[in-house]
């Protein structure tokens, strides 16, 4: 999507990256199976207009399902608890709660989120007591000035790409009605495209860059690519694909799927 060259870790040299669109797949348990596993960039505008049919059912904004979000926003408040800290975030559109189970006694200190700052959140939405909120897996902070300003664009451009498909392209929706047999979406299009791919890993060394294509090149991700397998076709030390995907995930070009062990990309 876009070329900022920190979208996700402030290091690195790849652009924005977004997994594939569920928002179109014909099958209700496989589009709801893999919408938890997309990632979309959102303002809190559409968090606040998020709606669910019953409590057990999947978040929508503008009808689509969504899975995974990204979002950076301004941390008007910190909340710090024993298992958890709450975020109180501010985009200039809306306020919203952000939650991170995690244990942060060992955090680094350039890492410590901040009030007065801005972050980036990746996570999912959920709902307790009639309240929405943020799960987040991943806070971190914003060391680029620039960052919250590429992720508006990067927001819009997604939302205009899923409401009206890309130039010359129907839109996502109308994959079903068209006749397209693998309900690939506009987005997925973009999101797919093997030069972008290629640009976007250019700058990563080469460890990091064949363990990327080694799980593109595999025919079904659905369940994430386990470490071991890529283990044995990458080679080398298993401390050293260890650290790699450690690497990659903090740097939002891979995320866990099924559990710690298994990886897929965030393209």
């Amino acid at each position: 999507m876009s070329q900022f060259n920190d979208y996700y870790a402030n290091k690195g040299e790849g652009g924005g990256g977004y997994v594939q669109s569920p928002f179109s797949s014909p099958g209700g348990g496989a589009r709801r199976q893999a919408a938890q596993h997309a990632l979309r960039p959102v303002s809190i505008k559409q968090l606040l207009s998020a709606t669910q049919v019953h409590a057990d059912a999947e978040f929508k904004i503008d009808d689509l399902e969504v899975g995974q979000i990204t979002l950076v926003a301004h941390v008007v408040e910190v909340r710090n608890q024993t298992t958890n800290c709450t975020y109180t975030l501010d985009d200039g559109t809306g306020r919203y709660e952000a939650r991170h189970w995690a244990d942060t006694s060992d955090q680094k200190e350039e890492d410590v989120i901040r009030e007065n700052t801005y972050v980036r959140v990746m996570g999912g939405l959920k709902s307790f007591s009639g309240k929405h909120y943020i799960n987040a897996t991943h806070v971190r902070p914003c060391k680029d000035s620039h960052e919250p300003y590429f992720h508006k664009l990067d927001t819009m451009t997604v939302s205009l790409i899923l409401k009206h498909g890309l130039p010359g392209q129907p839109r996502a929706g109308n994959h079903a009605a068209s006749g397209n047999p693998n309900g690939a979406s506009a987005y997925t299009a973009q999101a797919s495209t093997a030069g972008g791919v290629n640009d976007q890993w250019s700058g990563l060394p080469d460890l990091q860059q064949r363990i990327l294509r080694f799980i593109l090149a595999q025919p079904n991700r659905q369940d994430g690519i386990p470490v071991t397998a890529i283990a044995r076709a990458i080679g080398g030390q298993a401390a050293e694909i260890s650290e790699a995907l450690d690497i990659l995930l903090d740097e939002g070009h891979v995320y866990t799927t099924m559990d710690d062990t298994h990886f897929d990309l965030a393209l």
